[in-house]
């Protein structure tokens, strides 16, 4: 099977593209998972959240995308099939969505604030403010790490993706560039790109949007799956990441949300009750990210 990230096709296990490892056999043992992130950089666990709670979510999402148009009512709503015209979106910044109860109620479930709890040893947070994309017909995620854009708390902070639907390969779910969390190759590049802070660097762009070079100039896997309602996919900070494209008429509605030990420093753009987000990072003179990679030598 091939599949896309950008115009870039990857072939389904082959060198290029392989799967992404399940976690759910060490569900139960913390030490377990804590050694899996460190060696995998990843946990891929299934059935984590409730199948009921993300169908009240992604009911809830589609309704609003019917009322403003984005959903072909020709076709049943929790299809999410994209009308005519219609295109994906960034809605992290609408409290209307992501302060409601019932999107709350995923991001901020029992289940996944008790696996938290349980896989760092301590009470945790989540940031107030949640990402929440809406992935349209054609687009993608260049790869990239989190850390440049909520480095200014902990750096012991995890990323957990959440689709809120069913997601098949050719609705553009995540890859992961496997062992890019500690391969010696990418060394230069935790130093560099890593340490970067987008509101005070003003950089611009994904990492890379081509999975081929990546992989020839670090080494890895991309790694992927298929994901149905109630997985999670929890990374670190430092694990190079995007997606597949979406080649269907769907949207593809996931959400990002992040973790913490509650009593470590979090970032403060993320907190609140009107987090203040990225405030600079495209203002004044910005640079590319082909400039700052020739800089960095990287």
């Amino acid at each position: 099977m091939k599949l896309k990230m950008g115009e870039v096709e990857l072939e389904l296990g082959s060198s290029a593209l392989g799967s992404l490892r399940e976690s759910n056999d060490i569900l139960s043992d913390t030490k377990a998972l804590q050694s899996r992130m460190a060696e995998d950089g990843y946990l891929l666990l299934r059935g984590v959240q409730r199948r009921e709670n993300v169908e009240m979510t992604r009911r809830f999402l589609l309704e609003n995308l019917a009322e403003n148009g984005q959903i072909d009512l020709e076709t049943p709503l929790m299809k999410g099939v994209i009308k005519v015209g219609a295109r994906g979106a960034f809605m992290g910044g609408s409290k209307a969505l992501t302060r409601d109860p019932k999107f709350l109620a995923t991001v901020e479930s029992a289940e996944i604030m008790n696996f938290f709890e349980m896989f760092l040893e301590a009470p945790v947070l989540t940031f107030d403010f949640k990402w929440l994309r809406l992935i349209g017909q054609g687009d993608f995620s260049g790869a990239h790490y989190d850390m440049p854009y909520m480095g200014r708390g902990t750096r012991n902070l995890y990323t957990c993706w959440t689709p809120l639907g069913d997601v098949s390969y050719d609705m553009g779910p995540l890859i992961i560039l496997e062992d890019s969390h500690k391969s010696p190759a990418m060394e230069r590049v935790r130093q560099t790109y890593g340490q970067m802070d987008v509101d005070r660097d003003h950089v611009t762009g994904s990492f890379s949007n081509d999975p081929l070079e990546m992989i020839e100039r670090y080494g890895g896997r991309w790694l992927t799956s298929e994901f149905e309602m109630g997985d999670v996919l929890i990374f670190d900070m430092f694990t190079m990441h995007g997606s597949l494209t979406n080649t269907t008429n769907r949207f593809r509605i996931s959400t990002d949300t992040r973790y913490q030990r509650a009593s470590e420093p979090a970032d403060e753009r993320w907190m609140g009750a009107d987090p203040i987000a990225h405030y600079a990072w495209m203002e004044g003179k910005t640079v590319t990210m082909e400039e700052a990679r020739r800089t960095w030598e990287v």
